[in-house]
């Protein structure tokens, strides 16, 4: 009997991007719903009600939240193809601490660059170079953060990079001038059939972002 692979995602999401991104290194066929999420499904509240926020993993009528959670998941799942996390214990701890610091340090900064403008950009410009230079630190002279194999931080951190376009245009500052390493990592990734097919589209970050600039009386 085929394994039932359902994922409730939004196209723009880095986090949704980071599961696609999982798949796709394991070559698993799943049924994709994008998600209104000014109109959220009966589907995505049933699956997730505690947060009510994509992306949701379905598997086998099983759901999975919260993205690096459900990274884990597929890698434990489906080990046998591309694993994205050391079997080594502290290495995989290793990872596990940098894609916890991805989460709660890069994201959040960008939006307070996109959502503000002039002065009150500065302490997210600030936050982001600051997180962006101790990651650049962490990935060293390595091709990946894993380091030869593409791995579970790559993953974690490759999909925000979608999101630069939109800190430096609304922020009007240069990444790829402060972190010429980690703009060659990124390229270096996309590379990947994995990862180009599945990272949001840096236009369309830019777009949303500017209707949410609109919509906060910020344009």
């Amino acid at each position: 009997m085929a394994e039932a692979v359902v994922l409730l995602d939004v196209s723009l999401s880095p986090f949704g991007s980071r599961v696609r991104i999982a798949l796709a290194e394991k070559g698993i066929k799943y049924e994709y719903k994008e998600e209104d999420l000014k109109d959220k499904g009966t589907l995505l509240l049933q699956m997730n009600p505690v947060h009510k926020k994509i992306p949701v993993l379905i598997h086998n009528g099983k759901p999975i939240c919260e993205s690096l959670i459900i990274v884990q998941y597929i890698d434990e799942v489906w080990k046998d193809k591309s694993p994205l996390l050391p079997s080594d214990p502290y290495q995989r701890a290793q990872a596990l601490f940098w894609a916890d610091f991805v989460d709660k340090k890069i994201f959040d900064s960008g939006k307070k660059i996109w959502m503000n403008k002039g002065e009150e950009q500065e302490p997210g410009k600030k936050e982001l170079m600051e997180s962006l230079k101790l990651l650049e630190g962490e990935l060293g002279e390595k091709p990946y953060f894993g380091g030869e194999n593409f791995g579970f931080v790559d993953v974690a951190l490759l999909p925000l990079y979608s999101w630069f376009y939109a800190y430096e245009t609304y922020g009007n500052f240069s990444i790829e001038a402060e972190f010429a390493k980690l703009v060659a990592w990124a390229k270096r990734c996309m590379e990947r059939e994995s990862v180009l097919n599945s990272l949001p589209d840096k236009d369309g970050v830019c777009k949303y972002c500017l209707n949410g600039r609109k919509s906060a009386g910020i344009e």
